[in-house]
């Protein structure tokens, strides 16, 4: 986003000052900063909007790292028209093998004074910019065009790429051509050119061999660009039949539902494009098996259109909840989410619960599953030694601990006297663990990795790797979540494209309403309109915020966008420099290497927990930019 500092837990470093000892982090006033327009996303590009560029190679061999290019022939088509042509032999820098020779007619002497691939391909690629790829076997052709880019230190431009075999092999049946050869295909399709080897003259055979494939795809719902390229499967007639269901849909952002024959809701899903996202289901580009027995199910598909993209997510989320879907897998039942909770009780201790109480406890989650949870809390043992066994502890010492705390893995409070009062010390640092500060944690945890790993016994080392990462997780998820929920109000402004503004207000977390400005309207009218109008909310017990965890979370994903706007914030909007955002590197199973992590682990802030000059990290607004 466009201030100084992104959302609670965005980041892990501090970037301004306030009045407590950090510096005030500013922004521009919304009226003052030029709503440049974001590129549009725009509803799917029709197939008869789409540029094509059919391109064919001639090589010495079939591996693009030992042989080289000899020809390169290529058509530019939109509509079924030839908007223009590409053919250049190109010097492979090495011999001509004679059977490749035999085979194309193209011999070491025609290709003696042609220009190297160095000098072809910029040319190739500006006549290709911007445009679709076509190639028979594409895998062939696009690999020595990407390897010839490779060599000579030109960048590969995304493209998206049609294989016209692929194609073939799902349309035409095995009854109709015994082979999915080019010359096969253009017999069958009565190409008006006869491949031959030649780069150009098999290109533009491909051009009506592909012209001919993507007239039988139309009877498969297959209309759009994205739809063509995720085109893998036949459909049954059944599905097929059922593409009516998407022709009264709107193409705006919403929630759609799939329900059966008696009205009940199968599945719910969301999309900027709600009739386009629909269509897809009843053509091969939609591949879950689920979805597959879900559509033979439905016979109607209503919608709720909605502002924005976001209130569509969210809705989404909201509807999930509250019907809970038989195909829908995710967010059916978030108010039983499980928490860790360090008990309030005499000696706390680490258990996995359902609900946050108002206890003042501390809480840690939500976890998607119980194992997680549980992963989490042996992070926790695991780096401060809290007593494992369940139930309340007596306050009468006991005469021998138990096993754990014989074997070091607890801090033996049962026995009273320094024990207890030791243990009162560790139980403070997980507490602060679990809302603000990891990194005891994570070196505790990377520490006892590496040593196994040093000690060759790596399927324990991940056993501990798994556990950090687990916490870190949930950890990460409290830092973007707990300072939001704690805000009574927060509005943030989105520059739409071609102007105006997308307004998002959000109360204790949840989604309270949302707007869109026009370009060259007065933006404090919607302002005053929005907060007047919006959800009202109440606040929930902390760290929950107002709303299921993951809406807030998607409400974070939006505030974090680049060009966001903020507004005005009631409170303070923090995120702890000690929170899992700095340690956000671990996140990513591939660079969570213990022993490599414990070897340069070095926590970035050593100041003292109590010192007042490391205060949590907060975005303030002035007063003067505030509405």
């Amino acid at each position: 986003m466009t201030a100084g500092l992104s959302p609670a837990g965005a980041r892990g470093e501090p970037r301004g000052r306030t009045a407590d000892g950090l510096r005030p982090v500013l922004q521009p006033a919304l009226d003052g900063l030029d709503p440049r327009p974001s590129p549009p996303d725009g509803p799917p590009l029709p197939l008869h909007d789409v540029t094509f560029v059919i391109v064919d190679l001639e090589t010495t061999g079939g591996s693009p790292h030992s042989s080289g290019i000899t020809e390169i022939g290529a058509v530019k088509v939109r509509a079924g028209r030839t908007l223009g042509e590409f053919q250049t032999l190109v010097n492979p820098g090495g011999p001509i093998p004679p059977f490749i020779a035999v085979l194309t007619g193209i011999t070491d002497a025609m290709v003696a004074s042609a220009p190297p691939v160095c000098q072809v391909l910029p040319e190739f690629l500006d006549f290709a910019a911007g445009t679709v790829l076509v190639a028979h076997n594409a895998p062939f052709d696009i690999g020595f065009l990407q390897a010839a880019c490779e060599a000579t230190g030109h960048p590969w431009p995304a493209h998206d790429v049609v294989d016209t075999v692929r194609l073939a092999r799902q349309l035409v049946g095995k009854h109709e051509a015994r082979n999915r050869k080019l010359a096969t295909l253009a017999r069958l399709f009565g190409a008006r050119t006869t491949p031959e080897h030649r780069a150009l003259a098999d290109a533009r055979a491909t051009v009506d061999v592909l012209h001919a494939l993507l007239e039988r795809i139309g009877s498969h719902g297959v209309t759009t660009l994205p739809e063509l390229l995720a085109f893998r499967t036949k459909i049954s007639p059944a599905v097929l039949r059922k593409r009516r269901l998407a022709d009264d849909l709107p193409h705006s952002p919403g929630v759609y539902l799939f329900r059966d024959a008696d009205g009940r809701v199968l599945y719910v899903g969301t999309s900027v494009d709600i009739r386009t996202r629909v269509s897809t289901y009843f053509t091969g580009a939609e591949q879950r098996s689920r979805m597959a027995r879900m559509v033979t199910r439905a016979e109607a598909v209503t919608c709720v259109v909605c502002t924005t993209p976001l209130e569509a997510r969210v809705r989404e989320l909201r509807l999930i909840a509250e019907l809970t879907p038989h195909y829908n897998r995710r967010s059916r039942q978030p108010d039983r989410a499980p928490w860790v909770k360090l008990t309030a009780e005499p000696f706390p201790r680490l258990s996995v619960v359902r609900a946050v109480r108002a206890d003042g406890a501390a809480h840690l989650g939500p976890f998607g599953t119980t194992a997680q949870a549980e992963q989490a809390i042996a992070a926790l043992q695991d780096a401060f030694g809290l007593r494992r066994c369940s139930g309340r502890l007596s306050r009468k010492p006991a005469q021998v601990p138990c096993a754990q705390g014989e074997m070091g893995r607890c801090g033996a409070p049962c026995l009273g006297g320094e024990q207890a009062q030791g243990y009162a010390g560790t139980v403070e640092r997980a507490a602060l663990a679990m809302t603000s500060d990891v990194s005891e944690v994570v070196s505790a945890c990377l520490a006892r990795a590496a040593e196994l790993s040093r000690q060759e016994k790596f399927e324990q080392a991940a056993v501990h790797r798994d556990r950090l990462l687990a916490f870190l997780r949930a950890a990460r998820r409290r830092d973007r979540t707990a300072p939001l929920a704690a805000l009574p109000e927060l509005l943030a402004a989105l520059p739409r494209p071609g102007g105006g503004w997308e307004l998002v207000l959000v109360r204790y977390g949840r989604f309270a309403g949302t707007t869109l400005v026009p370009p060259g309207a007065a933006v404090d009218e919607y302002l005053r309109a929005l907060r007047a109008t919006g959800e009202h909310v109440e606040p929930a017990i902390p760290p929950s915020p107002a709303a299921h965890p993951e809406e807030t979370e998607q409400v974070a994903a939006w505030l974090e966008q680049d060009g966001v706007r903020l507004v005005s914030v009631e409170g303070r909007w923090s995120c702890p420099i000690r929170g899992a955002g700095w340690a956000r590197a671990l996140l990513d199973p591939e660079q969570a290497d213990p022993d490599r992590l414990a070897s340069t682990w070095d926590p970035p802030f050593h100041a003292p927990l109590t010192d007042p000059d490391t205060p949590d990290v907060v975005l303030e607004i002035p007063e003067s930019d505030r509405f």
